[in-house]
């Protein structure tokens, strides 16, 4: 479901570009370091988007380096390190283990029990530094389960459940911008949660998958859901710009302004000529 969250690489300056692999690289390697090597296949560039908006609203100290590892052997990597990086490191974890999960639930496939092996590991360590956001991870993941399962209507219902998700992992803390953040988590979490589905919709229909836009029986309709989500990210951005950004603005700008809508017209592509 994630992957939508992402840079446009091609509008970065030099300078940027070596940010947002930097912080990328940071987050890897804090999977290895607080969980394990193999922990790390989990990883999702829209981590980095938290990372760099956590950092940029509490401008934490930060430590920086190089170093090889096992995808890099030969060439060291530059990677930037935060609490917020770690932060960003455990919540990807979490994610991991619950798509493993519903992933094993749905299959009972052999790689599918591996995965749930392998990130289940970590989840006691996780739940007891941050039980607030693995609740919320948790309610969240089974409400969405009982509502596909159900086939609800109403796209709304799913989104919001997928949406909360969200809202409690870009709260870090409870402080003065907890609101602000959980309502721009809220509403990148919708958009994710209904692009995901416009993108899977021929794919669903195939499988006979649960897909919110299936099953509200209007057909496809590219424009209407494109009008979906036009109207979820503005209101993500709405609270997004409330916040007080200064450092790597720019570069948030660029992932949520231009990066979500890149990924989204790539997929939208490889759907349509995948299934020709």
């Amino acid at each position: 479901m994630f992957g939508f969250v992402t840079a446009n690489m091609e509008e970065l300056t030099k300078e940027q570009k070596s940010r947002y692999n930097g912080i990328y690289c940071g987050i890897c390697r804090r999977i290895r370091m607080q969980s394990s090597s193999l922990c790390r296949l989990g990883l999702s560039y829209d981590m980095v988007f938290l990372a760099l908006l956590l950092m940029s609203l509490y401008e934490p100290e930060e430590r920086s380096g190089k170093s090889a590892c096992g995808f890099h052997p030969l060439k060291p990597r530059p990677w930037i390190d935060s609490r917020f990086i770690g932060y960003c490191a455990d919540m990807n974890v979490v994610l991991s283990y619950y798509k493993a999960l519903d992933d094993y639930q749905d299959e009972r496939k052999f790689l599918s029990k591996k995965a749930l092996d392998l990130f289940g590991k970590e989840i006691d360590r996780i739940i007891d530094k941050y039980p607030r956001q693995c609740k919320a991870i948790d309610v969240c993941t089974q409400e969405l389960a009982r509502l596909e399962k159900f086939g609800s209507k109403n796209p709304d219902e799913p989104a919001s459940c997928f949406g909360r998700l969200m809202a409690e992992l870009f709260v870090y803390e409870e402080d003065m911008w907890a609101d602000t953040l959980r309502k721009t988590g809220m509403g990148l979490g919708r958009f994710i949660y209904l692009a995901d589905a416009a993108i899977d919709y021929r794919k669903d229909l195939k499988t006979k998958s649960y897909n919110p836009f299936i099953a509200m029986g209007t057909g496809e309709d590219w424009k209407r859901w494109e009008e979906y989500l036009v109207l979820e990210l503005g209101r993500c951005s709405d609270y997004f710009e409330r916040l007080p950004l200064v450092q790597d603005k720019t570069l948030l700008d660029n992932i949520l302004y231009s990066g979500v809508w890149l990924a989204y017209r790539q997929k939208q592509r490889g759907e349509k000529k995948h299934d020709g």
